[in-house]
């Protein structure tokens, strides 16, 4: 997943361990900006836009132009040969990596699953992590448990966030080694995070932030819906909506204009939000609310606990491992706009609940979400799987 800033921050944390890392695309999509001193391999070697210079490219075709006509050239000529999966297969025994490290299972998982089925020889030592919905929902569908079991047989090391998700890679037939339980996305610098708080208390917020999907696991329309029902209680308030999908912009723009509220969108002004504006929107809400039918340990919600947001939180996630309920946060069902309602008005009552949850929440950042925690918990990860005895033997 290399288009992902999950994956680049994760790699982050060991760049400057020594370590000779390689990314193979799990499909085809840009690198992300913020990958640093790593090889990525793709088809072309032409460099896209904002790529830092410390990025190595492999590319099986050389030349700046002419990479399609090439590639579907290869598909029909050549298919047993031009698949992804032949290719990270052949990039293997080139390599002959310590550790191969899949970062999301759909994708990644699945690509390194064909991939072992044409090594042939002894497949290195493989970690699965495991993200969000990965085994939870996923899992539940008959056309993925089959996959995912194979998954779960072949690899030697699993990496998940939620102890959750622990029992459930051993119900699909886990064997191996079980690995830390910690966010798959890495540690987060609190400190510096926190400096583009708002100043003052919590309670002295007047932003509700909301989670903008409205997909196959995000339920926007449900906190829009609460939202309206708690109208009479947020004058005075704005709503901040980010990575909204079209239909949550509409619907958004609908509540402003029937009750008064205003709104925000992370496009405001033609620029979308970066990673900054988003956690100064965090730090600057009273309120941040994400619904969805299925996570793992939603990022958002650790950047809502840094920042000092008072969590609003579907409970179909591993959020009970994070939060204390009533006290640090409130979980809630994510489809039902009158439970969501019902922990919006109690947050907006109650201004000592959201101060001390701001106090908890920032205590439980520094112990156990901090890059100098997580970071020498993902290097020790790594040389505790190469000490481990390899596949079959």
């Amino acid at each position: 997943m290399i288009e992902s800033v999950h994956t680049a921050r994760w790699v982050s944390q060991i760049a400057d361990q020594g370590w000779d890392v390689h990314l193979f695309p799990a499909r085809d999509a840009p690198p992300h900006p913020d990958f640093r001193d790593v090889t990525i391999y793709n088809f072309s070697t032409r460099r896209s836009p904002g790529l830092h210079h410390s990025v190595r490219l492999r590319g099986l075709w050389p030349l700046p132009r002419g990479e399609t006509r090439v590639r579907r050239a290869g598909e029909r000529l050549f298919p047993k040969w031009s698949s992804r999966s032949a290719w990270l297969a052949s990039v293997i025994r080139w390599l002959k990596p310590d550790i191969i490290h899949s970062q999301e299972i759909q994708h990644a998982g699945y690509l390194t699953l064909e991939a072992r089925s044409k090594f042939g020889g002894r497949f290195p030592k493989w970690i699965v992590a495991n993200w969000g919905s990965d085994i939870c929902l996923y899992g539940r569908l008959p056309e993925h448990a089959e996959k995912i079991r194979a998954v779960m047989a072949a690899c030697s090391h699993y990496h998940c966030e939620c102890h959750r998700d622990v029992g459930l890679a051993r119900r699909f037939g886990f064997e191996g080694e079980v690995l830390p339980v910690f966010p798959v996305s890495g540690g987060f610098d609190v400190e510096n995070m926190r400096r583009l708080r708002q100043p003052g208390p919590t309670s002295a917020r007047r932003v509700i932030a909301l989670k903008g999907y409205q997909n196959w696991a995000g339920r926007a329309l449900v906190g829009l819906r609460a939202l309206e029902m708690c109208a009479d209680a947020l004058k005075g308030y704005s709503v901040v909506i980010h990575l909204a999908t079209p239909e949550v912009e509409l619907a958004g723009r609908l509540l402003e204009a029937n009750t008064g509220i205003p709104v925000e969108f992370d496009t405001g002004g033609g620029r979308k939000m970066g990673r900054a504006d988003i956690l100064r929107m965090h730090g600057r809400a009273r309120v941040s609310i994400g619904l969805s039918i299925s996570d793992a340990i939603s990022t958002s919600l650790l950047e809502a606990m840094i920042m000092g947001a008072f969590p609003v939180q579907s409970d179909t996630g591993c959020g009970d491992e994070w939060l204390c309920q009533g006290k640090s946060g409130l979980l809630v069902p994510a489809e039902d706009p009158a439970a969501v309602a019902a922990a919006l008005r109690l947050a907006l009552a109650d201004d000592e609940l959201v101060d001390r949850a701001a106090e908890t929440n920032a205590r439980l950042a520094y112990e156990r979400l901090d890059v100098s925690v997580i970071k020498p918990q993902v290097i020790e990860m790594y040389k505790r799987v190469t000490r481990a005895r390899p596949e079959g033997g």
